[in-house]
């Protein structure tokens, strides 16, 4: 499988332990990754709260860098899913706003077509369910997470609002992190917060409620008994994991719950090391995950 990937802002910056466990974990998975290196952030919403038109044309400019790759195109950032999904919308109902936006990209060579196939932007999560399957996946597990208890954390913007997001052709899409726990040998943990926001979208409007969600969802959590959170979005683990020792302050009690991307736990179970996948680079202390990764081997 060779795909146009999208590693977004984040995964190159503050959470380069992403992006390079993606890699590793492409390579075992058989995915070759074209990276798309000249594209642009998605927005992340904040600039089409300012600036519609500006945040539509940055997003039209990534998918023609990867249209002319000739591929799909997968992120590994659920908020990019999000601002990316809803920007395509608007471009794909209006053919002559998709023309003004075009005729700005034009002097760079480039433009967005609306495929008659639908052109094809996938979170990670999704390829890995849909594209790659389960059972091979399943078949691709050299260590089994066998008692590592796993609490799903999805992110906002993969599966809401449902009706821009797949959802009528893949109504599961909001079970697939605890589908692909189970299909690494993991335990999964239900706890209220899985599918609720971590309010890293406010927090630099109102730092102390941004905190307290990310606090309460890590604390539910550990009281679930929790060895680790995954999630698909390095904006939620910005959140989750950077901010977690002020999260702590806020709720006023001891979190320390280690919080892992998505790649990183596939990769664990795929048999990298967590050196390998970059969890020491982690705020909260992973060491209680890795020392049950050295226990399954």
């Amino acid at each position: 499988m060779k795909l146009a990937y999208w590693p977004g802002c984040v995964s190159r910056g503050f959470t380069p332990e992403l992006h390079g466990s993606m890699e590793l974990t492409a390579k075992a998975l058989d995915i070759e990754l074209v990276t798309l290196d000249r594209a642009n952030c998605c927005g992340a919403g904040v600039i089409a709260e300012h600036n519609q038109e500006l945040a539509d044309t940055l997003n039209a400019r990534t998918f023609a860098l990867a249209q002319d790759t000739g591929l799909a195109m997968m992120n590994i950032c659920s908020t990019c899913q999000g601002a990316q999904s809803e920007c395509q919308e608007r471009l794909d109902a209006d053919s002559a706003y998709r023309a003004h936006i075009n005729e700005t990209l034009s002097g760079e060579g480039l433009a967005y077509t609306k495929d008659k196939d639908g052109f094809t932007n996938k979170n990670f999560l999704w390829l890995l369910v849909e594209d790659v399957g389960l059972e091979t996946l399943k078949s691709k597990v050299k260590r089994p997470l066998e008692g590592l208890r796993v609490g799903p954390f999805y992110g906002c913007y993969v599966i809401r609002p449902k009706q821009r997001l797949g959802y009528d052709d893949h109504p599961d899409r909001d079970l697939y992190l605890e589908r692909v726990i189970e299909t690494l040998g993991g335990e999964v943990v239900e706890y209220d917060g899985a599918r609720r926001c971590c309010g890293f979208p406010v927090i630099t409007m109102n730092r102390e409620t941004s905190l307290k969600q990310a606090g309460t969802h890590v604390g539910d959590a550990i009281d679930a008994g929790a060895d680790c959170l995954v999630t698909p979005c390095p904006l939620c683990h910005l959140n989750l994991d950077m901010q977690q020792p002020e999260a702590a302050k806020v709720v006023g009690r001891d979190l320390g719950l280690a919080v892992l991307h998505l790649p990183q736990l596939v990769g664990l179970a795929l048999g990298y090391s967590p050196k390998e996948l970059g969890m020491p680079k982690h705020i909260a202390s992973t060491v209680a995950v890795d020392d049950r990764v050295a226990a399954m081997a």
